[in-house]
């Protein structure tokens, strides 16, 4: 099977979407399967790029900054890889399309299956919903979402990434979804052992942006002084000068570090030197972060969003904080950083229910998916 994927952000650009997307065309390709991507360029990497038997190409788009794209570099990307979709197309005749967000990618999907009647699926973030992340996309869909319905309508089929995603995203787009998790490698990423850290540190990974709420993770830490424990903020963003003022009004550089926006083997190497994984986001799908976690044996403290509700049985591998209750933050982590033998526990119990989202079951899932969406078109050819 011949898959021509499209999306706008692919590792070492953006966030989780990225990420996902990745790991499910190196899931597909270890199938047996010919996977192309079109995906942005950003200074320092390469135009072409074999990754391990995906093709790559990486297309030139206005793109400034490694984990933001606005509406230049949008359009951008829209027109490039219009262009580029229709000379793989013609030259290459890929079985099926599979975008990653409904925009920038749908509208490219869209004219290439109309042009040349090739099916596309579209896998939906949170981020592609109206409401889902509203901090951040809430201005752009006053005036875009009038233009989104034909991407999800005609898309052979729309798939979700948590329960979540699917029930908000009905509320806009009344079409068939399905969920399919984000998976994990776990093969990779599974330690050979846990053992709680002395002390135990904590890890954040994600964009510095509203969304993700960083200004309060590093108020809660504040208050648990008392306690041993060390901090790893992973990512980058608009928020960094406020996070790094507030390290220092509470005095705490000593206990935080921020490598900044790091490529995704140097977070899985932070993961694995870490025992928590604390997330107080607003808004959420399903984190890739969260799954990456899971298979790092990592327990999870996190607002009760989104997908997180998937990635945490509660009181077994960690605790959901309800957004209106800022100090269930400090209760959850006051718990486990205090023992040290419950930790241990959380740990194990996350590792056993990475399994859940193994890469290889998600990819399997994609394949049949477009298997049989390829079946119906060649039934009806």
């Amino acid at each position: 099977m011949r898959i021509l994927v499209i999306i706008h952000e692919y590792p070492p650009l953006g966030g989780g979407g990225g990420h996902v997307a990745r790991d499910i065309c190196r899931g597909l390709a270890k199938l047996g399967h010919e996977v192309h991507v079109l995906t942005a360029h950003f200074k320092g990497l390469p135009y072409q790029e074999d990754a391990g038997g995906l093709q790559i190409e990486r297309l030139a788009s206005a793109r400034q900054s490694p984990f933001r794209a606005g509406l230049l570099t949008m359009s951008g990307f829209i027109a490039a890889s219009t262009l580029a979709g229709w000379r793989h197309v013609r030259a290459w005749r890929p079985d099926i399309l599979h975008v990653h967000f409904a925009v920038p990618s749908g509208p490219v999907a869209l004219f290439l299956s109309r042009i040349y009647q090739i099916p596309y699926v579209l896998t939906a973030h949170l981020g592609d919903v109206p409401g889902g992340v509203p901090e951040k996309t809430g201005r752009w869909f006053r005036w875009i979402y009038p233009f989104t319905p034909p991407i999800w309508k005609s898309a052979a089929q729309v798939v979700a990434v948590s329960e979540y995603t699917r029930q908000l995203a009905l509320h806009n787009y009344p079409v068939d979804i399905q969920v399919i998790h984000n998976g994990v490698e776990l093969e990779y990423l599974e330690p050979s052992q846990l053992e709680v850290g002395k002390p135990p540190r904590i890890a954040f990974a994600g964009r510095f942006m509203p969304q993700k709420n960083p200004l309060q993770l590093v108020d809660t830490l504040a208050e648990l002084q008392h306690l041993e424990w060390e901090c790893v903020l992973i990512g980058d963003g608009p928020l960094r000068p406020d996070i790094e003022q507030k390290i220092h009004q509470h005095a705490l550089e000593g206990r935080f570090t921020l490598p900044g926006w790091v490529a995704p083997e140097e977070v899985d190497a932070w993961f694995a030197r870490s025992d928590i994984l604390f997330m107080p986001s607003l808004s959420e799908g399903l984190p890739v972060t969260g799954t990456q976690a899971l298979a790092k044996g990592l327990a999870i403290v996190a607002s009760r969003v989104g997908g997180f509700i998937d990635l945490v049985d509660q009181g077994e591998n960690g605790y959901l904080i309800d957004l209106d209750d800022p100090a269930g933050f400090t209760t959850a982590l006051t718990v486990l950083l205090s023992n040290r033998q419950r930790l241990q526990t959380f740990r194990q119990a996350s590792l056993s229910k990475a399994h859940n989202f193994n890469i290889e079951n998600i990819s399997r899932a994609y394949e049949a998916l477009f298997f049989q969406i390829i079946g119906k078109r060649q039934k009806t050819a």
